[in-house]
């Protein structure tokens, strides 16, 4: 029962359970502060000092826009705004400009899934100050990096390794979009489908979606669980007349969206020319972005509002035309100029008001067509969901995300029919720099993928000496061991052969007192390595924590076996080609599929198939003797150059290697 427990209480799902929750609270609790940030940003600055309250869809309270009384001010508020931004951003955490989710993106590929704890709070102050002071920018990005952050931040302090690590920053991400947009199951699938351009993080959806569900609870105690936009949950797809229509606003939306990653792109390359410091350039990128908001205010702050307006005909018909027909680009300039500067803000918000008012024109301007949807509502909807869907590769997340602010999920097969066009046109364009195509191009699973051989082999094959010393021996004893060694770092353990921590020849030698207890000189260890732990998680712990060697354990507690290093692991590697071993397509995540040749002087060979001693649970499926393929029985004589297939559990590839092909 002990055993049954332990191996439980380490499985995914009960790991997902309390860290899910644990980022999930923190998250939602962080998520309100950002808000309340955001809101107060924006009526001391763009309010107070403009004259311009930018409207709020029904969800967030409704408001209606009034001003700006002062239209001359807002250059000057929007560029010192965004200017406070950047001096935030480059004093103190660089890693916080732009976007977010493209830096959330390059941590998750890049760096191990890490990102500094002073990231967080500099994203949150300089978000609201760009937002709040008009900046035309969303909150997207900055609550994924955020969230994100504290995911990371979360699992660092937990003492998870890399592979966990980069789930909980997926999961953070997910949580924290999720809470603010008030859409949970969008929110996580948002987080896993936005690393890749052609793929999904699967495994870090269970993590992404029970921390999403609790940041989402507590984000709605606290204000209310309403969609963002309101007035469209009466509307639903009866025509099928309408296909054609949503075909040709797919097609618009995909241009449009060509033009959003295209000018984003171009604005940050622009601003990356300048030839001034990095702080000054978001204050230009402000002062810009105020003279478009002059001349059309509904251009700058969030947008949702406006997108909330354009939901009924009347409201479509009080725009202007030629408001209506500029304000898509205009959104994608204003958008390009504050974010692409180096200003702290999303670009998610500008590409969904962009494709909003893609599809509220549509409809302006085809309402009369025979067969044409009756309401803009729908247009409006797909709209949002069609341009940022294609561009940031996440149309299925985008279809959730929307449908869940809105209210309405009748939508999703003019919208299927929409986003598949829009994102064919868009091919290979991508608003997100840091997206790879696949799980096979991201250096977070370049072992698994590049070395499927690695994933197959435990870490205990590639087992190298290392030097070790007890916790008795003074400091004196732990040199004289180390040099007769010829190592310059070992390790310290106790009676029973546990780890204690490491000790470094370098460091010991500036000790004063060599007859002091070695114990107290030795450090903790950034990660270990236990015996089955498959070799492309050995190398991955190597290169996340950048060391030359970690210990093997036999076992979470047990004693210490030696190290793994670079140079053993490739070895291994090599050997284990040489002697033909091949990894199968696994049965699930616990059993795999082998194919091993039985090796000169192996234990095995010359005995019974039932007196070879195989583990328990270890079944040999086929055998290939001399060309001729057979199902053993256990009187089969087992011979080197036989060509066995087995079928085993993960704890018992280390077993069963040392078996079939020897030491």
């Amino acid at each position: 029962m002990r055993r049954r427990l332990g191996r439980v209480t380490t499985q995914d799902v009960i790991r997902a359970l309390w860290l899910g929750a644990l980022i999930g609270v923190v998250t939602g609790f962080v998520a309100i502060l950002f808000f309340e940030a955001l809101e107060f940003a924006t009526q001391h600055l763009l309010a107070d000092l403009t004259g311009y309250h930018p409207p709020h869809p029904l969800g967030e309270g409704g408001q209606e826009a009034s001003g700006p009384t002062r239209r001359w001010a807002l250059p000057i508020v929007v560029g010192l705004g965004a200017l406070v931004s950047g001096l935030l951003v480059y004093s103190l955490a660089p890693e916080a400009e732009g976007a977010g989710a493209d830096q959330v993106i390059d941590a998750f590929h890049k760096r191990g899934g890490r990102i500094r704890l002073r990231a967080i709070p500099v994203k949150l102050v300089a978000s609201a100050i760009t937002i709040g002071s008009g900046g035309a920018a969303g909150r997207e990005g900055p609550a994924a990096q955020i969230s994100g952050g504290i995911g990371s931040v979360i699992a660092d302090r937990l003492g998870l390794d890399a592979v966990q690590r980069r789930r909980a920053l997926v999961a953070g991400m997910g949580a924290g979009v999720g809470a603010i947009f008030r859409a949970p199951l969008g929110g996580a699938m948002m987080a896993a489908e936005a690393l890749y351009r052609d793929d999904f993080e699967a495994d870090a959806i269970l993590l992404s979606l029970i921390s999403s569900i609790v940041a989402f609870a507590v984000y709605g105690a606290w204000y209310d669980y309403t969609p963002i936009f309101g007035g469209t949950a009466g509307f639903s797809f009866q025509n099928p007349e309408e296909l054609p229509y949503y075909l040709a606003l797919g097609v618009a939306c995909g241009l449009l969206g060509i033009l959003y990653a295209r000018g984003f792109e171009g604005a940050q390359e622009l601003f990356n020319r300048l030839t001034a410091p990095r702080w000054v350039k978001p204050a230009i990128g402000g002062v810009l972005v105020g003279c478009i908001g002059m001349f059309a205010p509904e251009a700058i702050h969030i947008g949702y509002g406006w997108v909330q307006r354009s939901i009924t005909p009347e409201d479509v018909m009080d725009f202007s035309l030629w408001l209506i027909i500029a304000l898509p680009l205009l959104r994608i300039l204003a958008a390009s100029l504050t974010v692409g500067s180096g200003a702290s803000g999303g670009i998610f918000a500008p590409g969904m008001v962009a494709g909003g008012m893609l599809g509220a024109l549509f409809w302006r301007l085809f309402h009369d067509l025979p067969g044409f949807p009756a309401d803009p509502a729908p247009l409006v909807i797909i709209g949002m969901i069609a341009v940022f869907g294609s561009i940031a590769h996440a149309p299925l997340a985008m279809m959730l995300m929307v449908g869940e602010m809105t209210g309405n999920l009748s939508l999703l097969a003019p919208a299927m029919v929409a986003v598949a066009v829009a994102t064919l046109l868009v091919g290979n364009t991508s608003i997100y720099r840091s997206q790879v195509p696949t799980r096979a191009d991201s250096m977070a699973h370049r072992h698994r993928f590049a070395f499927p051989l690695l994933d197959a082999l435990p870490a205990q094959r590639a087992v190298v000496p290392l030097a070790m010393v007890r916790d008795t021996a003074t400091v004196a004893d732990a040199l004289a061991s180390l040099e007769r060694r010829r190592s310059t770092d070992g390790v310290v353990i106790d009676e029973g052969g546990r780890l204690v921590g490491e000790i470094t020849s370098e460091e010991l030698r500036t000790v004063p007192d060599a007859g002091s207890p070695v114990e107290g000189y030795a450090a903790d260890l950034p990660a270990v390595v236990l015996a089955d732990t498959p070799l492309d998680e050995a190398l991955d712990r190597l290169a996340s924590h950048d060391r030359r060697w970690l210990p093997v354990l036999d076992g979470s507690d047990g004693p210490v076996l030696g190290a793994i290093d670079a140079r053993a692991l490739v070895r291994s590697f090599r050997e284990a080609a040489r002697q033909q071993v091949r990894p199968l397509t696994p049965v699930d995540e616990q059993i795999s599929t082998m194919e091993l040749t039985v090796a000169v002087g192996a234990p095995v060979e010359g005995k019974r198939l039932a007196e070879a001693g195989l583990p328990a649970g270890v079944r040999v499926l086929t055998m290939e003797h001399m060309g001729r393929l057979s199902a053993p029985s256990g009187d089969t004589v087992l011979r080197r150059g036989d060509r066995l297939t087995l079928a085993m559990t993960r704890g018992t590839r280390g077993e069963v290697l040392a078996l079939i092909l020897g030491d």
